[in-house]
């Protein structure tokens, strides 16, 4: 059975973000609203044929009243022929403003707006919550994310593609093969969001249901599947995350369910008893993001507050305490957050205000406050402000600032900060030659980023070929992968 004790070479990792929620709304949520361009227009036609049509009576009766009877006008034909184009021109104008609406043009996207947790938009970047009936963007998870050693992203048609280590399927093309270069995921199409872990994926279908494949590096599920399958009894999804061994889910309830190994309580639901099936995570509702760390869960809720359970041996819960929390526990000191994310046994959040605060093992520097000490509690990033989205890796943590350049610290033994070196940071320095970067993610040693042009770049260890530059040679500056579909929004 996978554990989360051992050599750092053991640990893998499980960047995730939580959700992407449209900017601009309380922080109430009791539903999800999804429309699409086609229901704005079939409402705009709905609303101008039944004013047309009102329109179209009233003018024809004023042309059969006979001039001198009341209601009679011997203009009245003058008038229906100076109605007519103006007809035609509501008609146009509320067609327009409808795909404008339906488009979401004139509101602030989100950071590909996030995968973050933005609050979750290609990968992290920050959102407000909602209140009443929310708009939750339902492409509310990654649409860059990476496992362990392998990475995923999802095309602009709805297609994944995944490339790297493939020893346990977690590529999904139906082979144990590993690839130097991008592969598609086999029967994926209309997907909207991906979580990785240490040997599987999961991802999100526009229809609300859950895909899963590969191994999870334990008995649970045998030898793993090569190819996409759909997991029973998960609808009404809005946003997942993968941790080592085990997945999370966000349905549009606000409740959190998760499966996988349970062996630190990561699963949330009182016990250590691994599931092969979803459980649900006792007493969380009103979720509005979700993160995996390696062996523990993180959730954000709709007043801002952050919540975690599982793995506390680095202090990544948060909550004051070594202790392990087999059901959810508070984060001190935390709110206002906006997207959440975990490491090997780190916790990190991004506020509203563009501030970065981090808390659990530090022995890496990887919380970013200058030192080497432990955190049993958060505290600030030092040095970076105006964050729009954060990701994590195993012992390295990430940051997107809102000028589009990546910053990074913690391990980087194998040049996953990306500034050039070797040399451990506790405190952010900025990736080299990354700017106009819109999704970040970190995987166990290395880390990717999506930039505005649709191009994915990678850095660090590139042993399976994680890099996807088509050779395993390790870089500490970023290289462009090689052989991606159109990643565009």
């Amino acid at each position: 059975m996978a554990g989360c004790w051992g050599g750092a070479a053991e640990f893998r990792a499980a960047s995730q973000q939580a959700i992407r929620i449209l900017p601009g709304l309380s922080r109430e949520v009791a539903g999800v609203v999804d429309f699409t361009v086609g229901d704005w227009v079939l409402l705009a036609v709905s609303i101008v044929s039944t004013f047309a049509s009102g329109w179209l009576f009233y003018w024809l009766t004023r042309l059969r009243a006979r001039p001198g009877r009341p209601g009679g006008s011997t203009r009245a034909g003058s008038r229906w022929l100076r109605a007519v184009p103006t007809l035609v021109a509501v008609l146009a104008v509320t067609a327009w403003g409808a795909f404008w609406l339906g488009t979401g043009a004139g509101t602030e996207q989100p950071a590909w707006t996030e995968s973050g947790s933005s609050a979750v938009g290609p990968n992290g970047n920050p959102g407000d919550s909602g209140g009443g009936a929310v708009w939750l963007e339902l492409a509310a998870g990654p649409v860059l994310e990476a496992g362990s050693s392998h990475n995923l992203t999802v095309a602009a048609d709805g297609t994944v593609w995944g490339w790297g280590d493939n020893s346990g399927g977690q590529l999904g093309d139906g082979s144990w093969t590993s690839r130097l270069n991008p592969v598609q995921v086999q029967w994926m199409e209309d997907v909207v969001a991906i979580a990785g872990g240490g040997g599987h994926t999961a991802a999100l279908r526009r229809d609300g249901t859950v895909w899963t494949w590969g191994s999870y590096g334990w008995d649970l599920f045998g030898e793993g599947t090569t190819m996409p399958i759909q997991l029973q009894g998960m609808t009404n999804v809005v946003a997942i995350a993968g941790g080592e061994d085990h997945t999370a889910a966000l349905r549009r309830d606000g409740t959190v369910w998760t499966w996988g190994e349970n062996d630190h309580g990561q699963l949330g639901d009182g016990t250590t008893t691994d599931r092969s099936t979803p459980v649900q995570v006792q007493g969380m509702a009103g979720v509005v993001a979700i993160a995996g760390g390696i062996c523990h869960t993180i959730a954000l809720s709709h007043d801002g507050t952050v919540w975690a359970w599982g793995a506390n041996f680095g202090g990544q819960l948060g909550a004051g305490t070594g202790f392990e929390g087999l059901t959810p526990v508070q984060v001190k000191g935390m709110a206002d957050v906006a997207a959440i994310a975990g490491g090997h046994a780190h916790t990190i959040a991004l506020r509203s205000d563009g501030m970065v605060w981090a808390w659990g093992e530090n022995c890496y520097g990887q919380l970013g406050d200058g030192t080497t000490t432990n955190r049993l509690t958060p505290v600030l990033v030092q040095d970076l402000t105006d964050v729009g989205a954060i990701a994590a890796g195993v012992y390295h943590t990430l940051a997107l600032r809102r000028d589009g350049t990546v910053w990074a610290w913690g391990y980087n033994e194998y040049g996953q900060l990306g500034d050039g070196t070797t040399t451990e940071r506790s405190t952010p320095v900025q990736v080299q030659g990354m700017a106009d970067v819109v999704a970040i993610a970190g995987g166990g040693w290395h880390t990717i980023a999506l930039r505005r042009d649709g191009t994915v770049w990678a850095w660090g260890l590139n042993y399976d070929g994680q890099l996807g530059d088509g050779t395993t040679t390790g870089r500490s500056t970023p290289v462009q992968v090689q052989g991606l579909p159109d990643i565009g929004p």
